[in-house]
């Protein structure tokens, strides 16, 4: 959940914006708003400030403490980003200030990022009396990224500002403008299994079947059929027929579906159109990795990069980080590890997730090995196990000398995007110790100490003293909770661990036999699923793991818990128009909804092993047709994969979106997804009133809709791994 405004320095204007009269205090009343909460009714979000600038809302007005000292305007600064800019339109700021003494300050609207483009940057003579300001000025750009801003350092005494009723108007484009969905025909853009379900979607009004015809890549006809009408999609508010070509048993690239005049994006249909994307998937880990250069060997010369938080300046940490301030008195060396997800925070509950996802993709595969672009390639332990012990080892070092497990680590601040690792400047703190956390690596350490014990006894060795460790103070401190909010990271709070005790004891249990450890094992796996929130349901996956830990009895009650869960998650996707095994309940999409739907699949594609059953199986597969295109908005959410795949994901090194320089989301990352709570800035100005399903925006300034988090990809590594196997 980070975020970070992109704090520049206003450049030289472009156009010649035209000053009004100073006017006494007037509220505003404009069409096509497009700042957020310029009122300050209740809170400051989403406008930011600088790290030097304190402000909090009091009496319906942001103030802000402007400090003394600073060089430049913009070195003391309070702004909204992602403003949308069109190419020849007037736009109007419009806003009240007030100083605690008579000064100076710039009021400016201007393009985010090269070449800066202004279309408004006037100084403002306030004074200790409200007035109202009024600037206009023409935008020479089209820019989804502008920003406004109030520029107000460069002064030798410090001063208070306070503003309010902040308004910019303009442009001929509704907030949210046309969205794109592309072809009406949506199907998996990468490709169907050769031997899977070939489904795809029809966006229609018709009530009747259609002829639908299936193209190779020549645009020659190799099959056609009719469309089944389905009628109306709840979750996306689309009226739509589906098409099942599974009747063609052919093979090859470039195939396209056409339903009348609409065409499909192209795909493939083959026996490894997932090996590739396998790939990626994992690989995508060693570019988040902290602690060791990203190099160009590996990645190529664009993703390459310095390493990341060694104690090297400008970084403080993450060597000899220290605990928040009145938290403990020691530090620790947490070197290592994934970055979390857009910013360059760790969390253990996060992070351990996917390190056990990682685990279970090896087990799952039998022990086969994938070769892997990473540093370890070549070193006789399987790459996906190297790549696990990268994030394992640094879950190892978060581990106090208590035994609890110190929550996370991150910045003291937010950070802005277009940040490399080696460049952040920020003061790095460990977090308290919490249960959630100890319990996090009693399961993840247990499952390590078996799945190692045949490449690297040292090593499981080592994992199964921490997670016994961790289990003891879990039980000794089993109400310690991180707290909800903060700053500079994602809180991860989570007041409820009764899952995380029986998910560890599960795994503890799988590892050593010890009766003891089953006894606490309180949870099976739900509906609901799992996810780093709600760890109860792994109990049941991870007695699956291990049949000969359990009576033929008691296995076949694990296996008949995971097969109810699938059937549900079956019947969710045979019932929607865009098939997939995420249905909520209350029928609206959470953050990080993508990682439902892959978290569920991995559940069906489980029960299939465990049962036989085929209708698993394809459901699996099916489920990736969802994330690569088969959806309401048309879209693979997989960089790399698809004709229209997201590629301006929310993450502080891959901004290309907002700085040329910098590289794009590296292949096979997964966005989040769909989410109804629209909790940042970019989807409440462009997605008010989308349906569930639609609540969606490849804007790297969306953190709530379209970051990337390391137990999303995750999951994402192993159904892909699972589908081309």
């Amino acid at each position: 959940m980070p975020r970070g405004a992109i704090v520049l320095p206003i450049a030289l204007s472009l156009l010649t914006p035209v000053l009004s009269a100073t006017t006494p205090a007037v509220a505003a009343d404009p069409a096509y708003e497009r700042v957020l909460n310029g009122t300050f009714d209740v809170e400051k979000e989403p406008w930011w400030t600088s790290g030097n600038t304190p402000a909090a809302v009091a009496d319906g007005r942001l103030c802000a403490q402007v400090p003394a000292g600073t060089v430049n305007p913009w070195d003391s600064m309070i702004g909204q980003d992602d403003l949308p800019l069109e190419q020849g339109q007037p736009y109007t700021l419009r806003f009240d200030a007030s100083t605690s003494r008579p000064v100076q300050f710039r009021a400016v609207l201007q393009q985010a990022a090269d070449p800066h483009a202004t279309v408004i940057g006037q100084t403002v003579n306030a004074t200790t009396s409200t007035q109202t300001f009024t600037f206009t000025g023409t935008s020479s750009v089209t820019d989804t990224h502008g920003q406004v801003s109030f520029q107000a350092g460069g002064v030798t005494e410090p001063y208070t500002l306070c503003l309010d009723n902040i308004s910019v108007v303009g442009g001929i484009v509704p907030p949210g403008g046309v969205r794109d969905y592309g072809s009406p025909v949506r199907v998996n853009q990468l490709g169907y299994v050769a031997g899977g379900p070939r489904h795809a979607t029809y966006v229609t009004t018709a009530t009747t079947p259609l002829v639908w015809r299936l193209l190779d890549g020549g645009n020659h006809l190799v099959s056609t059929g009719h469309t089944k009408p389905y009628g109306l999609d709840a979750a996306s508010g689309d009226d739509v027929q589906l098409i099942d070509f599974g009747s063609y048993r052919g093979t090859g690239t470039g195939f396209r579906l056409a339903v009348g005049d609409d065409v499909s994006e192209p795909f493939d249909i083959g026996k490894h159109v997932y090996a590739d994307l396998r790939e990626d998937a994992l690989e995508y880990f060693y570019n988040n990795r902290s602690g060791i250069p990203i190099e160009a060997k590996y990645v190529g010369a664009d993703y390459a990069r310095a390493a990341g938080h060694l104690g090297v300046a400008p970084n403080k940490g993450d060597t000899d980080v220290p605990c928040f301030p009145g938290t403990c008195d020691y530090s620790l060396d947490v070197r290592g590890g994934w970055y979390d997800a857009g910013d360059h925070g760790k969390y253990v509950v996060n992070g351990a997730l996917a390190a056990w996802q990682l685990l279970d993709l090896y087990e799952q595969a039998g022990g086969a090995d994938r070769a892997l672009r990473i540093p370890e390639a070549g070193n006789r332990v399987p790459d996906v196990l190297d790549e696990a012990r990268w994030e394992l080892d640094f879950l190892l070092r978060m581990q106090a000398p208590s035994g609890m497990v110190h929550h996370k680590i991150h910045d003291e601040k937010w950070t802005g995007l277009g940040l490399a690792p080696a460049d952040d400047p920020q003061q790095r703190y460990l977090y308290p110790v919490s249960t959630a956390a100890t319990l996090n690596l009693a399961a993840v350490g247990a499952r390590c100490a078996r799945v190692y014990a045949r490449w690297d006894r040292t090593f499981a060795t080592k994992c199964l003293q921490a997670a016994q460790k961790a289990w003891d103070a879990a039980r000794q401190h089993p109400d310690v909770y991180a707290p909800p909010g903060g700053e500079g990271g994602g809180a991860y709070d989570d007041t409820k661990v009764t899952d995380e005790f029986s998910w560890a004891a599960a795994e503890l249990f799988a590892t050593t036999g010890k009766a003891s450890y089953r006894k606490s094992i309180t949870t099976t796996l739900q509906p609901e699923g799992f996810s780093w929130q709600e760890t109860g349901g792994l109990a049941d996956l991870a007695l699956a793991r291990v049949p000969w830990r359990l009576s033929r009895k008691d296995q076949w009650k694990v296996r008949q818990r995971i097969a109810g869960v699938a059937d549900t998650y079956l019947a969710d996707l045979k019932s929607q128009g865009y098939a997939n095994p995420y249905k909520p309940a209350d029928g609206q999409y959470v953050w990080g909804s993508n990682s439902g739907v892959v978290n569920n699949a991995m559940i069906l594609a489980i029960a299939g092993d465990l049962t036989g059953r085929a209708n698993y199986r394809s459901a699996a597969l099916e489920s990736l047709d969802y994330i690569l295109g088969r959806n309401a908005v048309g879209q693979s959410y997989v960089t790399g994969y698809g004709e229209r795949a997201s590629h301006n994901q929310h993450h502080r090194f891959w901004a290309h979106s907002l700085n040329p320089a910098l590289p794009s989301p590296y292949p096979g990352s997964m966005a989040g997804g769909p989410n109804s709570g629209l909790q940042d800035p970019v989807a409440q100005r462009n997605l008010q009133g989308c349906a569930p399903a639609k609540c969606y925006i490849d804007e790297i300034g969306s953190y709530s809709t379209n970051e990337v988090a390391v137990n999303w990809n995750s999951a994402l590594a192993w159904l892909t791994a699972y589908a081309d196997a």
